[in-house]
């Protein structure tokens, strides 16, 4: 009685499955956004800055809003957008970050200390936003 051995051949098999660009999430690094926080909280104490140099500190009623404060925000809105960015899909990080800068301006109006303050503060959100939002949702 003879035996015979089959010997299995290698078969190369590659199997793609198709990803759209779109849903691939988790393409900003931890360096890239914190560098682009430091860039975004930069500008928006300078811009702070030349309200309280132009004799009009941006204020809320209760009082004030001390410089370092806004940096201080920046940075930690943009930790929250780098996780973001991470785990979701770019349509959908932009979509929740648009609404969370709209939403982020209603404290500013209701609480705004003055129309001019009101602006200010709402400014300042929108020059972080315009930073923060494009370099997070770069592929």
């Amino acid at each position: 009685m003879s035996a015979t051995i089959a010997t299995p051949t290698q078969i190369a098999s590659h199997v793609t499955t198709p990803v759209t660009q779109d849903r691939h999430a988790g393409r900003v690094g931890w360096g890239r956004g914190v560098a682009t926080g430091v860039a975004a909280a930069a500008a928006v104490t300078v811009v702070a800055g030349a309200f309280w140099a132009a004799g009009h500190p941006l204020a809320v009623s209760d009082g004030e809003i001390p410089l370092l404060a806004f940096a201080q925000m920046v940075l930690l809105s943009t930790l929250v957008g780098i996780v973001l960015a991470r785990h979701t899909s770019r349509t959908t990080f932009f979509r929740v970050t648009i609404a969370l800068t709209v939403l982020s301006c209603v404290p500013d109006l209701a609480l705004g200390d003055g129309v001019l303050s009101k602006a200010g503060l709402m400014f300042t959100h929108a020059v972080a936003a315009a930073i923060v939002i494009p370099r997070l949702a770069r592929r």
